[in-house]
Formats: C-alpha cells, structure tokens, sequence
C-alpha cells in the first residue's frame, strides 16, 4: 500500500498527488513512467512521473480526470491509500547540452514536460517553456517552470491569459525572431504534438514527442500501444515513451488512440450513474 502523503486539485479536473515511494524516488528519471492501481479491482493506469523527492522518498504524479480509473483516482484524498504503484517504468528522457531547449507542454502534458525541462537546465542548456491551456485555469505549473527556466510563456486558447493561441504560435513566433533553437520537447494531445512536429520540421529542430497518451498496460505485454516510428512498429511504453517527433506516423497514432474509445466511454458512463445514484441516496 502507498500513502498519499498530499492530494489537491490545481486545475478543474486536474489534480496533483504526493505519494509516499521511496525506492521508486530514489531511482525515477525524467520521462519515465509508473503503473497505478487504486484498488484489488482496478485497472492499470499509467501515469508519468512528475517529480520526486529522495530525501522524503516521495514522487509526484499530476492526474487529470477524463475516464472512469482518473476520476476515481481524483477522489482520494490526503491520507488515502494506493494499492500498487509500480516503476520507474520507460526510457528516460536523453539529456545532453543541446543549446537552447524548448519543453512545450499542451494541459496536463505540462506535467510531463516539467521534469524533462529540470534536467535539461541542470545539463546546461538555456531553458525556455511554453505552457498551454484552453483558458487561465488550465495552465498549470507556471510557477514550478520560472524556477527551472530561463522564459516561460503561457499561452490560451481564448486569450485570458498570456499568448493568445496554441503553443504552436508561440513556438513559430520564437523561431521566426531569429532565435537559435536547438532542441523542442513537446507533450500534450497528440493533435497538439503533431502540429509541433510539422512546425520545426521546415527548420530542421530536432524534436521529441512523448507518445504517453496511447499507452495502456505499460509494460509491453498488451500490444495496445503499438506505434509506428521510422516505418518500424514500436512499444511505446518499452521502446519510449519518446520519440523523434519528425518520424513519428501521428496519421496511424491518432487513430489507435481511438480503438478503446467506445468502451471507455461506456465504463465511464457506468461509474458516473454509480456516483451520481450514491449522491442522491447520500441527499435523502
């Protein structure tokens, strides 16, 4: 059992967990991943980890409520139990003094990002963020990312809050001032990523992608997170999670992303009406 030593909401939907792990703080590196299971019952979720803390042997995971396992992660609280949290699984991010270093996270893919940027600040590298969100609310880690950083810029959708557009714009905007970048990690939806890809393509950036969002098992058995990567079929979640965004296939990505989509959205339908007939019963 692992101790959630502190639980709270920093986004609508999205919330950070503290969970108490100490072989898996003292080992974890940036871009890797674990494996939760919130109960006997429960499924495999994985999920990147965020941060850690070897002293207190502590790792941070930052989940955002979309599907039935999330949002019944999401209910837990501070002092609540975990049944199993399994890792660091994955390949670490590759870390080198590129130069100039762009970490692009698109909504909670910040807190993928944000581990990635540390390390490549303390390799060296200039470090700049771009941080997006729909609106103010969902830009997340803007504070955490000012202390690794040399520029963050956040940007939204609707303008209320930093750069009006997606990451992309701003990403463009940076390129096309004569900035030297060097090297762009980009994280998010995979539409998001994409669009990163074919923006640095011109330019000849070499860019990373973390294909995280079509993982399922996480340790390679289930075959549901096959991608394909320089015309060869990949693991995602053995063989990365990232990738050269620049040979990724995103055409043949998005559309297995979509291949559970029915079933989710049918067990996340059954877990709503069980917490909505439970309120209910709770109000009389």
């Amino acid at each position: 059992m692992y101790e959630i030593i502190k639980a709270e909401f920093i986004a609508p939907s999205v919330k950070k967990f503290i969970i108490k792990a100490p072989k898996i703080a003292q080992k974890r590196k940036a871009g890797q991943f674990v494996i939760i299971r919130i109960n006997e019952n429960g499924e495999r979720i994985p999920l990147t980890i965020a941060d850690s803390d070897k002293e207190l042997g502590t790792i941070t995971i930052i989940v955002q409520g979309v599907g039935k396992t999330t949002n019944e992660l999401n209910q837990l609280t501070t002092g609540s139990y975990i049944t199993d949290v399994v890792g660091p699984l994955g390949k670490a991010s590759h870390i080198e003094n590129f130069g100039t270093a762009v970490s692009i996270g698109g909504g909670v893919g910040t807190a993928i990002a944000f581990p990635t940027a540390v390390a490549l600040k303390d390799a060296g590298n200039y470090t700049i963020a771009i941080i997006g969100g729909r609106t103010k609310e969902f830009v997340i880690l803007e504070d955490e990312m000012k202390k690794v950083c040399d520029e963050v810029y956040p940007t939204t959708d609707d303008g209320s809050y930093g750069f009006k557009g997606f990451v992309t714009a701003k990403l463009k905007e940076l390129i096309d001032s004569g900035r030297k970048i060097d090297f762009v990690l980009a994280i998010g939806p995979i539409p998001m990523m994409k669009a990163v890809a074919e923006t640095t393509r011109p330019y000849g950036i070499k860019t990373v992608v973390s294909l995280n969002p079509i993982m399922v098992d996480g340790t390679g058995m289930c075959g549901g997170c096959r991608a394909t990567v320089d015309n060869k079929t990949v693991f995602v979640c053995v063989d990365g999670p990232e990738f050269d965004a620049h040979k990724v296939d995103f055409a043949t990505l998005e559309r297995r992303n979509k291949t559970y989509k029915e079933m989710e959205e049918t067990s996340y339908h059954s877990f709503q009406c069980h917490i909505d007939k439970a309120f209910e019963e709770a109000r009389t």
